[in-house]
């Protein structure tokens, strides 16, 4: 099934946007532990193992699985598209893993739906927190973490799939390789951009001249788009998707949106949340191992102005802006996440009109 290939991004585009894979009724959140344990019975055997809850604000139910003296992380996706990336996930942390950089390691991916009605993945479970917990408090060392992450980026960027965009599952089961469902990448950038556009100008979000504007903006530098192939992108690249310690990373995590795309789009999405000087350590740790593109700060900036603006539609339709303080987006350091989030969207008009620099983000 090729859900993905009319999706940007899957929290914005995903068919069933509402659909709730997180807290489920008693009965159905026992169901789906019964069944669960049952489908770890046939692989575990009739052993000791218990499972318990993982909480977890991403995409799917999670639970850590004990077993003997090992432990593991669990996840499940049982959302209504039946969505099968995790087998694509699987295979792109298998390659990551293959150039050096952190992650967890996978023991189980099934997307059969055989035996169970969701698709599980069992993988290593990497004792340490996720590092926006450690720089809420104030304890990371983040623009030494910047440029380790900057690092990885280009390790990861070694990889390099067929076309562009996010993967076809299919092609994957069939030939064992990694190939975007786009031709081109302008192809998979401008995916629902219009629509995006058009959600947040109904919702109030931004104005229609603002709207304007920026499609005006992404237009004109449509040229810095035509790659000849891309690169792995993980494409959520932040702090609550690295585990580690204050001034180590142990891992990156959470793959399931990673695309084939531009060289500049993660170091991008780290500009999302975080200044100008946490990029430019990201970068100059890019630069340990790679060289940067040809108009890196012009696609720097092109790319934040359409990972924000998917970023806006989430946080519009998740009613993010009117969460507590224990939301995970939430930062002490940020008195209005709305009004950071339309900070973000200005620095990059503003950085394509040759207004801004990175330094001064």
């Amino acid at each position: 099934m090729a859900i993905r290939k009319s999706i940007y991004y899957w929290k914005s585009d995903r068919p069933h946007t509402a659909a709730n894979t997180q807290a489920s009724p008693h009965d159905t959140r026992m169901e789906i532990e019964q069944q669960l344990v049952s489908y770890l019975t046939m692989h575990f055997g009739n052993g000791d193992f218990t499972i318990t809850p993982a909480g977890g604000q991403g995409n799917h139910i999670t639970y850590f699985l004990f077993q003997d003296q090992n432990k593991y992380f669990v996840r499940l996706e049982n959302g209504p598209e039946r969505d099968d990336y995790m087998s694509v996930e699987s295979e792109i942390m298998h390659q990551v893993r293959d150039v050096n950089v952190p992650v967890p390691y996978i023991h189980v991916t099934d997307i059969s739906r055989t035996h169970v009605p969701f698709a599980i993945q069992i993988m290593e479970c990497v004792e340490h927190e996720d590092l926006n917990m450690a720089e809420k408090r104030g304890d990371l060392d983040t623009i030494s973490i910047a440029e380790t992450l900057g690092q990885y980026v280009a390790r990861w960027q070694a990889i390099r799939p067929a076309k562009f965009g996010l993967f076809n599952p299919e092609v994957l089961m069939k030939d064992a390789r990694l190939e975007g469902f786009h031709d081109t990448y302008p192809q998979y950038f401008l995916l629902n951009w219009n629509v995006h556009l058009d959600y947040l100008t109904r919702s109030g979000f931004i104005q229609e001249a603002k709207a304007t504007e920026l499609k005006g903006l992404v237009e004109d530098f449509l040229p810095l788009l035509q790659l000849e192939e891309g690169c792995l992108v993980h494409k959520d690249l932040a702090l609550w998707n690295v585990l580690g310690e204050n001034d180590k990373i142990s891992a990156v995590i959470d793959w399931d949106d990673a695309v084939s795309g531009d060289p500049m789009d993660d170091l991008a999405l780290l500009g999302c949340f975080h200044s100008g000087e946490v990029v430019l350590s990201a970068i100059r740790g890019y630069e340990k191992e790679r060289i940067l593109p040809s108009n890196y700060e012009q696609r720097f900036w092109l790319h934040l102005l359409r990972n924000i603006i998917f970023k806006s539609v989430i946080r519009v339709k998740g009613n993010y802006f009117d969460k507590s303080e224990l939301f995970f987006l939430s930062n002490p350091k940020q008195k209005s996440l709305k009004k950071f989030t339309l900070g973000r969207i200005e620095s990059a008009v503003e950085g394509l009109k040759g207004c801004k620099s990175i330094d001064e983000l």
